[in-house]
């Protein structure tokens, strides 16, 4: 009896045993189960939520880098534009520099402008006593009269100074002297360009006239801006060739003397080596008017210095007298 009470005892305690062992390996694999299970998802949406996240923050990256692009060449753009304004503002810095030296000059040239009129005044009316020790005391001017430039010529000729002084100090102003000379005689038969020395602006038209024509005139304006053949300063050599060349009974012809200073050793001489050439048709008729144009070049040199430019004015005022013309002494050359 009890042997078989311990036997029951055993096979109870042993299916208990086992029951108790395979629940534990149950929930073991169960446990398993569920991790193997779970733990794939949750890594599976980690990675893709990373993934996304890169993908964003690239996609931002890529937008900040455009508008970064964009930012730049706008910069860059806008520094371009600044130096271009501050060129310019050196630029009109300059121009206001140099405006403001011209009215400070223009100013003073004002006060001097005046010092200057007067000291051409005064040479003129001393060029009388002047003449009369260079001419003789025995010596009448035939015509006493002074009136305004004739303009009844047909043919107008320019004889002008190519000397450093004019080309350097008053080549501007004769420039604009040219210009209203050429305005007075709106239509002519011919025009000529020499230098003081005789020698011919344009080599093609020696020994004859150049037609007057708008593109003919533009030419000689155009080429006397850079025109500078050599020159003695004395003006006896362009008159002699100009009349001997070109005078004609028969044609109304005037020329124009432009010049600022006479370096010849003797007015006088000047005068008979002219009145050779242009000889009397008749009683106070020239075959060619003489003109002159002086500049005061030599004016605004030290007193000593200016003995040229009052003997070229004493020598142009008797020579235009003499030869049917008018002498215009300017008293600026500027």
């Amino acid at each position: 009896m009890s042997s078989k009470r311990n036997k029951r005892q055993q096979e109870e305690f042993s299916i208990s045993f086992l029951d108790v062992i395979c629940c534990g390996f149950g929930a073991i694999v169960l446990l398993l189960m569920i991790a193997k299970t779970v733990e794939p998802i949750v890594l599976e949406e980690a990675d893709l939520d990373l993934d996304g996240q890169v993908q964003e923050l690239q996609e931002q990256l890529a937008e900040i880098r455009g508008e970064t692009s964009v930012l730049n060449r706008d910069l860059n753009a806008k520094k371009e534009q600044l130096d271009i304004e501050t060129k310019r503002i050196a630029k009109l810095r300059g121009e206001l520099e140099t405006l403001q030296a011209v009215y400070a000059k223009k100013t003073e040239n004002d006060s001097e402008e005046g010092k200057l009129k007067g000291e051409l005044t005064i040479a003129l009316q001393s060029m009388t006593d002047e003449m009369k020790r260079l001419l003789g005391e025995n010596y009448q001017r035939k015509n006493n009269v002074i009136g305004g430039i004739p303009v009844d010529s047909e043919y107008i000729l320019f004889i002008i100074d190519t000397s450093g002084s004019m080309f350097n100090y008053g080549w501007d102003r004769m420039i604009q002297e040219m210009v209203n000379t050429l305005d007075l005689y709106p239509n002519v038969k011919g025009i000529q360009v020499l230098n003081d020395m005789g020698d011919y602006m344009f080599s093609n038209y020696r020994n004859k006239w150049i037609p007057d024509t708008p593109g003919r005139r533009q030419a000689v304006l155009d080429r006397l801006r850079s025109w500078n053949p050599f020159s003695n300063s004395s003006p006896v050599e362009g008159i002699q060739k100009a009349v001997r060349t070109f005078h004609d009974p028969n044609k109304k012809i005037s020329i124009y003397v432009l010049g600022d200073e006479f370096t010849g050793k003797s007015i006088r001489n000047v005068m008979m080596a002219v009145d050779r050439v242009n000889a009397e048709r008749g009683e106070n008729d020239r075959m060619v008017r003489i003109h002159a144009i002086g500049f005061p070049i030599q004016f605004s040199r030290p007193l000593h210095l200016q003995t040229t430019g009052i003997r070229f004015a004493a020598l142009m005022r008797e020579l235009t007298y003499r030869n049917g013309g008018t002498f215009v002494g300017l008293n600026d050359f500027r």
